[in-house]
């Protein structure tokens, strides 16, 4: 099976993009619209809040080690108690942000997965699906494990976003007002670098974030034949043990269930090698990242022109700064992974969209436009 063998024929991924969010989009729409803005107005509030405190933490750090430079201990003493309620804050925010998006995802889910529930099931659709078609084989993984998956990871993903941009907003302007400028020495010359720390991370998190984009772009496909591999094995099971109840064909579908479990793996193993490359970007940014915001700080700390205090805040909002730039780095698998089950939610979609076509023609137009948008869905 190639890496995108799961998508329907004739049907691009903006197209079936469009046609899981006519459906997964009624949670905003309806009876559960109050529900649904309430939550996300909540999560907004966390996100703004944690911003807040992160902001504050940032500036204590510097404070706190300047006064640790100075031998200050009544200034240590008095940054210390002001740690208490940052710290709480902190930890209280945390929690708050795993109630509500925990809450969020699993009422999403409950809405798409009722409403695919019901699409499949009326008029006996379940029936008459083609339980050998790629668009509509194993209906039953798909509305479990894949409307899971298409509805938990965005609420993570989106929030992350959100939050990442205005981190990276905020900490530059601390990296630009502390850091300052630096002077270079070249070819006789001095030059002036404005607002340098800005540039680094800049250039940094542009280096990194091209390398996870070149390395990691089959992910989406590699995971989506993974979990169709997955569900024809399961497939195959259950048809093993129909097959025994019934004394026919027992030999076929044991040879059939072998070979399901030898694709399966043989999937895993090609997951196991994206995922490695992909380790490769991510951790190495992860170690890097820390030590290259103190050594651009060094030298001004050696000079005298920069002190310890501002030294620590200054590595710690380039650290800041560089994750949120990142964010598509450090999220790239959780999005490919949803993009895999969000096509194979909508394919199921379509396949039931093609069967009431049958029953209501006049409601559907016959083919998917060649823009990608919503032609196909109902009306």
């Amino acid at each position: 099976m190639g890496a995108h063998g799961n998508t329907a024929p004739g049907v691009d991924r903006g197209h079936l993009f469009a046609r899981y969010w006519l459906t997964a989009s009624s949670f905003w729409r309806g009876r559960t619209a109050g529900l649904a803005w309430g939550l996300t107005l909540v999560l907004v509030l966390i996100v703004l809040l944690q911003l807040l405190v992160q902001y504050l933490l940032n500036f204590w750090n510097r404070y706190f080690f300047d006064a640790l430079a100075r031998l200050d201990a009544a200034a240590l003493w008095t940054q210390a108690k002001l740690f208490v309620p940052l710290a709480a804050a902190s930890i209280a925010l945390a929690a708050a942000s795993v109630w509500g998006r925990m809450t969020a995802q699993r009422k999403w889910r409950e809405c798409v997965t009722r409403q695919v529930i019901d699409y499949w099931l009326a008029n006996d659709k379940f029936r008459r699906l083609d339980p050998f078609a790629p668009d509509s084989a194993n209906p039953e993984y798909r509305i479990t494990e894949d409307v899971r998956i298409a509805t938990d990871p965005p609420v993570d993903l989106v929030l992350g976003f959100f939050a990442s941009v205005l981190t990276a907003i905020v900490f530059l302007g601390v990296l630009w007002s502390v850091g300052g400028s630096f002077d270079v020495q070249a070819f006789g010359t001095t030059w002036t670098i404005p607002g340098y720390l800005v540039v680094s991370v800049v250039i940094y998190s542009t280096v990194f974030s091209g390398a996870m984009l070149m390395v990691a772009r089959p992910l989406t496909g590699v995971i989506e034949s993974k979990n169709q591999a997955e569900a024809e094995l399961r497939a195959a099971v259950d048809h093993l043990r129909q097959s025994n109840e019934s004394g026919r064909g027992e030999n076929e579908t044991r040879r059939a269930l072998w070979r399901a479990v030898h694709v399966t793996l043989d999937r895993w193993l090609d997951l196991l090698w994206q995922l490695v490359r992909t380790t490769l970007v991510t951790h190495g940014n992860s170690v890097i990242a820390p030590t290259i915001g103190l050594l651009l700080c060094v030298p001004k700390f050696l000079a005298g022109t920069m002190s310890l205090g501002e030294l620590t805040q200054s590595a710690a909002a380039f650290v800041t700064v560089q994750s949120a730039f990142n964010w598509l780095v450090d999220n790239y698998g959780r999005f490919a992974d949803w993009r895999a089950s969000v096509n194979r939610v909508a394919t199921l979609l379509l396949a039931l969209d093609a069967l009431e076509a049958e029953e209501r023609p006049a409601a559907f137009v016959p083919t998917p436009s060649p823009r990608g948008d919503s032609s196909l869905l109902p009306t």
